[in-house]
């Protein structure tokens, strides 16, 4: 379980190279310049929008970067810009790096937000690393400063992945993973209008590479507070995926540098479960770290891999999605999903999606535990409606899978506020998930994904 930070509201989307699915067509193997997301659904609370085909790359500002096409357009260092000294607050390194910046056009958001998380997915070799930012742009007209929202690496040996606290300009903040309005019901209805990302690329100085971004935008959300939703209609057919079984109560007591295993790493786990469905393993030499006598040290790996030093977990959305993005041919994001509807979609498309919920023990027939904060794996859905799910909660692994109620778990992932145990109101996720899918979807994810507004 990861308890979220104030509201932390997010998902997790794995999206994917959608439209370079249709590269072939496009000189250089890029997706068409003029490629654009599907017309989103009227009345929609969530806006997502990533770059991520060779014509995204090409617009912006280039400071020293240059667009790379291919079967997966990206984003690389052409020529360095300059030099930048960086010292690692985790570690107390000081080191000098080349970088070079490429900065978005801005992206007049479809929803007057309250919150917005952003994605990325990159290749990081060794002595290489990126910082991403976002500026949000107020109704008023006003912007906000350039917030970091990720100093990222793949690995630990260079700099210790991290997001930045202490961030605000006395409207928003950063909370984590999450840049968030500070009083979204205050009477000026103050929102964000809309919002450009800037990607910062870093390399050991005189280095002839360096690493690679595919793919990089945000989610930006204003759904209701609303402490029930109306309970949906299911499809009445039953459907489930198969997908691995991991347990993270099992892992109780490793690694107490990575958060002690056990409930604090519910996200690795479910992203693990979720990657290794897409037929991704780690490579045995990612392993060799791990105790020998420890059962499933993917699991341990990917608690590793996400740890953020700033927040001291596993649990930031953003580090899980481009976690995921790190096995090849995969792509992951962070996002919200409106309904259960959408969420039967992607998960019908062969998409399993980790979503975030909070509850009481009392809220959730079955589950034995209340959380704070807690994701888990949809897999399924019984003919009945009931959910599907790979809890990594379980106490093994063959107990992972369980069936829930379909009414409960609706409102505990769909809801914005809740009465926890101490009877005081808290938040919940309010529909947040990640979304890992193949960066070259088939025809069916494509039409799954633009249909929930990812792409």
């Amino acid at each position: 379980m990861t308890a979220p930070t104030p509201r932390r509201a997010v998902l997790v989307a794995a999206l994917a190279v959608a439209t370079a699915a249709t590269a072939a067509s496009v000189p250089g193997g890029g997706a068409p310049a003029a490629a654009a997301p599907a017309p989103r659904a009227q009345g929609r609370t969530v806006d997502n929008r990533f770059w991520y085909a060779y014509g995204h790359w090409l617009a912006g500002t280039h400071q020293g970067t240059t667009a790379v096409a291919g079967t997966r357009p990206g984003l690389r260092i052409g020529t360095a810009l300059g030099r930048t000294e960086y010292a690692d607050p985790h570690t107390g390194r000081k080191s000098t790096w080349e970088y070079a910046t490429w900065t978005s056009p801005v992206h007049r958001s479809t929803v007057p937000a309250t919150e917005a998380v952003a994605s990325w997915n990159a290749h990081t070799p060794a002595g290489t690393w990126i910082q991403v930012e976002l500026r949000a742009t107020y109704t008023d007209g006003a912007s906000a400063p350039w917030y970091v929202m990720g100093r990222w690496a793949s690995g630990d040996g260079d700099i210790r992945r991290t997001s930045v606290d202490g961030q605000t300009d006395g409207r928003s903040t950063v909370w984590t993973d999450t840049l968030a309005l500070d009083a979204p019901a205050a009477a000026d209805g103050l929102r964000i209008s809309g919002w450009q990302l800037r990607l910062t690329l870093h390399r050991l100085p005189g280095a002839a590479g360096g690493p690679t971004v595919w793919l990089a935008g945000a989610m930006a959300s204003d759904v209701p507070d609303r402490f029930t939703v109306p309970p949906s209609h299911p499809s009445g057919t039953a459907h489930e995926l198969k997908v691995p079984r991991y347990s993270q109560q099992t892992h109780i007591g490793r690694y107490p540098e990575y958060d002690n295993g056990g409930e604090a790493w519910c996200s690795p786990t479910s992203s693990q479960m979720v990657i290794e469905h897409f037929g991704r393993k780690a490579d045995p030499a990612a392993l060799a770290w791990v105790n020998p006598t420890y059962s499933d040290p993917q699991v341990c790996h990917a608690a590793r891999s996400t740890y953020d030093a700033a927040y001291r977990g596993c649990g930031n959305w953003s580090f899980n999605a481009a976690y995921a993005a790190t096995y090849s041919g995969l792509a992951g994001v962070v996002t919200r999903l409106a309904s259960m509807t959408d969420l039967e979609t992607v998960v019908r498309a062969g998409i399993p999606a980790i979503t975030s919920t909070s509850f009481r023990a009392d809220e959730l027939t079955g589950a034995g535990y209340g959380t704070a904060g807690h994701l888990m794996a949809v897999v399924g859905f019984t003919a009945t409606g009931d959910v599907v799910v790979n809890d990594p909660h379980a106490h093994d692994n063959p107990s992972v899978r369980r069936v829930y109620r379909r009414a409960e778990w609706e409102n505990v992932w769909l809801r914005t506020k809740r009465t926890a145990a101490a009877g005081k109101v808290a938040s919940g996720s309010g529909g947040v998930c990640y979304l890992y899918a193949p960066a070259l979807p088939a025809p069916a994810q494509i039409l799954a994904l633009r249909t929930v507004g990812v792409l």
